[in-house]
């Protein structure tokens, strides 16, 4: 459902959400091997996020990505929205341009359903919330 770049997305978020106290910035090669995507991708979709007021960037020896906001006030559907827009929240299962209540495709109503379901999971789940599962060891960003 989301795309390759959405999915490094949240996962960079959710790695700088995690990050120790005192220790709130990370390095684009540090944010690159904890979420095991390329180095070059993430940079551009750390740039994305930057653009969209997610993250903030410091250049230089101290410098680093960090959250521009406080992580509970962050929702996995802002990640989303920034790096895939708004298709997967009003977007058509099979891909069809004129998909509504009024000219369904064969899918529209079950799809709609769990879109539904994940728009409201997407806007109700924290940054923080689902980086703690990550402190504490219930959640993983990597196998």
């Amino acid at each position: 459902m989301f795309s390759k770049a959405c999915k490094y997305a949240i996962n960079a978020m959710i790695y700088v959400a995690s990050l120790p106290s005192g220790q709130e910035r990370a390095g684009l090669k540090d944010i690159s091997k904890a979420i095991n995507s390329p180095e070059a991708f993430t940079a551009k979709i750390l740039q994305e996020l930057v653009k969209s007021d997610l993250l903030h960037s410091v250049k230089g020896p101290n410098g680093g990505f960090y959250l521009q906001r406080e992580s509970q006030h962050i929702v996995l559907s802002e990640i989303v929205h920034a790096i895939d827009g708004d298709m997967i929240f009003t977007g058509c299962a099979l891909g069809l341009e004129k998909c509504s209540e009024d000219h369904p495709c064969p899918v529209h109503h079950k799809f709609k359903a769990v879109r539904d379901h994940l728009t409201g999971m997407l806007m109700t789940s924290s940054l923080k919330d689902v980086a703690e599962r990550v402190t504490i060891g219930v959640s993983f960003l990597k196998i």
